[in-house]
């Protein structure tokens, strides 16, 4: 892919959409670590500098993909709450189902939980002051939008259940860390099947703590 100069604001956008969609591609065959401006200008066809025009850094680039993952993300667990929760359930149930539909939604996710991962120790630096106001900015949009979802189907979680959303997020990171192993770690829990309980699936070790979470912050009723 090849571009000649943009001249207008709707060729500017073709470019950055195209150095997004690239990225996009790009993290479909790479952990987040292994993309770099580098590679990434070559399979978009322009040279660095002119990356640069568009995105200040890498982690620009990839500080607004994590937000377009997100939005995606929150616009289909809409529905796989409402086909995963029975809201008549009583509270504990709710909350167990709850946390099970977030699970599976985030593990069917790996990117955005990779990106999850790292947001705060990598994606976060190497920005200006401006991009990462402005991403903080949607990301209390994004963060709103899922305490609304949750509260819908957990009401008594009220004013916590923003703060349970940013749980998530974190802990979908985290997890998914120790569930993608890299080759040599891989290679050592082959060699050594009792190592591999340092190796969390994604799915299982969320559901586990989303569920002690919700159990451990929801209000008990009084004997």
């Amino acid at each position: 892919m090849t571009f000649q100069r943009a001249r207008t604001e709707e060729q500017r956008e073709i470019r950055r959409r195209a150095i997004l969609d690239t990225a996009s591609a790009m993290l479909d065959e790479m952990p987040v670590a292994a993309v770099t401006l580098n590679e990434l200008s070559r399979r978009v066809g322009l040279a660095k500098p002119n990356v640069l025009r568009y995105f200040e850094s890498r982690e620009a680039v990839l500080l607004e993909l994590l937000d377009r993952y997100l939005r995606e993300w929150l616009a289909e667990l809409a529905g796989e709450l409402a086909a995963g929760v029975d809201g008549d359930l009583p509270m504990a149930e709710r909350a167990t189902a709850v946390a099970g539909v977030l699970s599976r939604s985030l593990s069917g996710r790996v990117v955005l939980c990779d990106l999850f991962g790292a947001q705060a120790a990598v994606l976060e630096h190497n920005v200006s002051v401006e991009v990462v106001a402005r991403y903080k900015r949607a990301s209390l949009d994004r963060l709103a939008t899922m305490a609304d979802l949750v509260r819908k189907y957990l009401p008594e979680l009220g004013e916590s259940a923003a703060l349970f959303g940013l749980q998530t997020m974190a802990m979908a990171g985290t997890f998914s860390a120790y569930s993608t192993p890299p080759p040599s770690l891989r290679a050592a829990y082959e060699a050594e099947p009792d190592l591999a309980r340092f190796h969390l699936g994604l799915e299982d070790s969320l559901r586990l703590a989303l569920t002690a979470t919700l159990l451990g912050v929801l209000p008990r009723d009084r004997p």
